[in-house]
């Protein structure tokens, strides 16, 4: 029996286009959409490494330097959820290859800025016209394959969507270098150039409807643009600037909470929205999109917090740093050949629970570091990230486009995309939040027992303060700073300790909600 809200969503064995096989032409497109949304959200993480270069050259402050990520960030999650209305605005060909392009221009800008007023313009410019790389590569997928080869297209798509964010420090770090920051940004333009052709040759050419820009529903379109881009902002800056203690975040929320309601007006009296809210009535499509958004938090919080561990405790450069995230990218390439014919066979909620459990495991796993820990303790939690990834992430697009009809695929993708990014964004939030709050806790609690006069605090003071040549005065206070950074590295090292358990903890308890999931109709 249908779920209410449920009956004007077809069954999954009616998506996807007529025949046995896709066409060379079909797998072009395919590939086209799959190097876009590969770029897009490589994008989205390769300037973490080069963070330092790019604010030096720039002359921006640590927190000035952070909306060279938050800029992205915020305009891409405006752009996701358009994606829909301008595919049928513009047609699909023709606003991928102006993205593209706009993409590929905004990145040159990145690449040649000297100030950080240019530099976050490029990376908003990029952010905005990438957002819509990512859901047209799922609306590719769902309308250019049959049904047989859909899960084909999906590995696809989810291989790139979660090898992107993990790939992006690893080549950031390592052209940041080796040769130069600069190439983070000038590397789409080849890439560009030849995603260009590709949906040239896959696509074809679509009559735009632009007598629908004056019936577009702009009361939607300006309150979703208010309503995510401010959520954004207040869940990438609110720990920055001190949450509710800023007059800025405060106005922030305001206008987000009246960009909300703007967005939900909208969705009550238009007949035609521009993003179809209706279909997070479907329990499977929803429980989707929520498991994706805490998929995003465990992805982009991970990808936040063993960098800072190895840079800031560990010492590592950024391409060491960068070495060690790449080992979570060895079991997406390891099982690239195989995995579509195992999506297509075992059950997609075994395979998503199992898949969330190994990327909890290997949050666990990390909760036990020391000061002394480096980038060898991190081989183990790192190809159980990359496994615990891959085994959810892969099945869970194909049960996200199952559970809609081919008709709403393109605003299933928004939808879907739009929660995992924001899901990312929440994820760095929360660690933020842990990283400010419990290094505090953790260094008071360690002051009251470790003192200049406690015995432990004395043994201290005495291994490390005499016998260096100097007066006692002298080296006793550099052995009390010396004794302070000790206790600071360790309050920090015990908050990531906490920031992994607290993602893991999210993961498990997201877990039951795969019951609610649709098993794709078997490929025919």
């Amino acid at each position: 029996m249908s779920e209410p809200g449920e009956k004007t969503f077809p069954a999954s064995g009616a998506a996807g286009p007529e025949g046995d096989s896709a066409s060379l032409v079909d797998w072009i497109a395919v590939i086209a959409g799959a190097l876009g949304a590969f770029m897009a959200t490589l994008d989205t993480s390769i300037t973490n490494t080069a963070l330092p270069q790019i604010q030096g050259e720039v002359g921006a402050s640590g927190t000035e330097g952070t909306w060279i990520g938050t800029g992205y960030l915020v305009a891409e999650v405006i752009m996701i959820p358009l994606t829909a209305w301008l595919t049928r605005l513009l047609g699909l060909r023709r606003l991928l290859i102006v993205a593209t392009s706009a993409f590929v221009l905004f990145s040159m800008m990145c690449g040649v800025s000297h100030g950080l007023t240019q530099m976050i313009v490029g990376r908003a410019g990029q952010g905005f016209f990438g957002g819509a790389l990512i859901p047209t590569a799922q609306i590719i997928v769902r309308t250019r394959l049959p049904l047989r080869q859909m899960p084909v297209g999906m590995s696809i798509f989810g291989i790139i969507v979660v090898l992107g964010p993990v790939l992006g420090p690893v080549i950031g770090g390592y052209l940041a270098e080796e040769v130069s920051w600069r190439w983070c940004f000038f590397l789409n333009l080849p890439v560009g150039v030849a995603l260009v052709t590709l949906l040239s040759l896959g696509l074809p050419a679509q009559k735009a409807e632009l007598d629908d820009l004056a019936k577009a529903d702009w009361l939607g379109i300006a309150g979703m643009a208010v309503a995510f881009g401010c959520l954004t902002v207040v869940l990438e800056e609110g720990q920055r600037e001190r949450w509710f203690e800023s007059p800025e975040i405060i106005y922030l929320c305001l206008a987000s909470l009246l960009g909300f309601a703007a967005l939900f007006t909208a969705q009550m009296t238009r007949a035609k929205p521009v993003i179809n809210l209706a279909l997070l009535r479907n329990k499977a499509f929803a429980s989707t999109t929520l498991i994706a958004l805490v998929i995003g938090a465990g992805v982009y919080g991970t990808t936040f917090i063993v960098p800072q561990f190895l840079s800031g405790i560990a010492g590592y450069n950024p391409r060491q740093a960068g070495n060690i995230m790449a080992l979570s990218a060895l079991p997406l390439i390891l099982f690239m050949p195989v995995l579509p014919r195992v999506v297509g066979r075992f059950d997609v909620r075994l395979m998503v629970a199992l898949g969330l459990l190994c990327f909890a495991a290997s949050c666990f796993v990390d909760v036990h570091l020391s000061p002394d820990s480096a980038g060898g303790d991190f081989t183990v939690s790192q190809v159980m990230r990359g496994i615990g990834q891959i085994l959810a992430a892969m099945p869970l697009n194909q049960a996200a486009m199952a559970a809609i009809g081919r008709e709403n695929a393109a605003d299933g993708a928004g939808i879907y995309t739009m929660a995992r990014n924001l899901g990312g964004s929440m994820g760095l939030a929360l660690s933020g939040l842990f990283i400010d709050v419990r290094s505090s806790v953790h260094s008071d609690t360690i002051r009251e027992s470790v003192t200049a006069n406690s015995l432990i605090g004395q043994a201290r003071l005495a291994a490390d303060g005499l016998g260096q040549g100097i007066d006692a005065a002298t080296a006793r206070l550099r052995a009390i700073a010396q004794l302070s950074h000790a206790i600071e590295k360790q309050a920090l090292v015990m908050t990531y300790n906490d920031c992994f358990w607290m993602l893991g903890i999210l993961l498990v308890a997201i877990t039951p909600v795969v019951l609610l999931l649709r098993q794709p109709a078997p490929p025919r």
